[in-house]
């Protein structure tokens, strides 16, 4: 791969010269953007996927829930339908992507839905919800909405300054881009990150916003439809271990899985029957362990008193209340 990358060099400045010009457009007012009366909030990343959009969603979703009517926005990558859907009862995974399900499932009193077009979807969620809050989940490259906050995302091991743009490298645009973040979240950072770390990070990245530090925080079980059982009574047992996410090394590193059948897809993957039935057949008497994101695809295939996912959330390693308050303040001058 990094061969293939090589050579495809020479195309990463035809794809940097594309980007930069429809940006431009878009920073001229020749592309038009549409901005909103009610607060926007765009969680994204200039990589190309694996720095936990998802869990900080999530965390926002925690923080403003309990004060303000939410809905959350996303593309819903991957998924069968097309067009507006607003997440209900009757709406499956396959129609609403793995991650936008895996929020409506654990947030019911959000609203939470997919559109392509994340104008048509916020004038749905205005007209149909009429919330207080939208969150646009993987918003960032969407210029043809205006958000008045952008929280940019980066991998702790994979900055964004350390990186190229596609196909050279994984950035979807050039990290001039970083320009429009209102604040900045390096991910996956080791829990016992220094202060001098962080400096040679903030430095590296080069910004004038505020720049806070998260690692991803596992649970201490996982759970079944039925049942939870204790990740440290299931780390010497043989098991197996399914993954369908971007960067599973931390997942499968944190169930210390030495000695077990581990099964990785890609991103987002749609499972085929022969590949369930494989799953089931290796699953037949041990315990199964995927993502919580490949539970919402899984459930229901897989025999549910086998089949276990572990929970996942961004915490924040300190400044929690600064980040808190910056939100907070900002979507209460929005609406008072």
């Amino acid at each position: 791969m990094n061969f293939i990358r090589k050579l495809l060099f020479p195309l990463g400045g035809l794809y940097w010269l594309v980007t930069f010009i429809r940006n431009w457009l878009y920073d001229l007012g020749i592309f038009p953007s549409k901005s909103y009366e009610l607060p926007v909030i765009a969680i994204g990343n200039l990589s190309a996927g694996g720095t936990g959009k998802t869990p900080q969603t999530e965390y926002i979703i925690r923080l403003l829930k309990d004060t303000y009517k939410i809905a959350v926005l996303s593309r819903g990558y991957k998924r069968i339908s097309k067009g507006f859907v607003l997440a209900n009862d009757l709406v499956t995974v396959s129609e609403l992507g793995d991650e936008s399900f895996q929020m409506y499932s654990k947030f019911p009193e959000v609203s939470v839905a997919v559109c392509e077009d994340r104008q048509t979807g916020i004038e749905n969620l205005i007209s149909n919800i009429n919330p207080d809050v939208i969150l646009l989940d993987d918003a960032f490259q969407h210029r043809k909405v205006k958000a008045g906050f952008y929280i940019l995302l980066t991998a702790y091991d994979e900055l964004f300054s350390d990186d190229f743009i596609l196909p050279f490298g994984n950035l979807r645009e050039s990290a001039i881009a970083k320009k429009r973040a209102n604040l900045v979240v390096v991910t996956k950072c080791p829990q016992n990150i220094s202060e001098l770390n962080k400096d040679e990070v903030k430095l590296k990245l080069n910004l004038n916003v505020p720049v806070f530090f998260t690692s991803i925080d596992y649970d201490s079980k996982v759970f079944s439809t039925e049942n939870s059982i204790s990740v440290s009574d299931i780390i010497s047992k043989e098991k197996v271990i399914v993954s369908g996410i971007a960067k599973p090394k931390y997942f499968i590193d944190y169930l210390n899985s030495g000695a077990d059948n581990v099964i990785i897809y890609p991103d987002h993957h749609n499972f085929s029957d022969a590949e369930i039935s494989e799953i089931n057949e290796l699953s037949k008497d041990k315990i199964l362990v995927t993502t919580e994101k490949d539970f919402m695809r899984l459930n229901g295939k897989i025999k549910s008193s086998n089949l276990f996912y572990l929970p996942i959330q961004s915490k924040f390693i300190s400044d929690k209340e600064q980040f808190d308050a910056l939100i907070s303040n900002w979507v209460k001058s929005y609406t008072t």
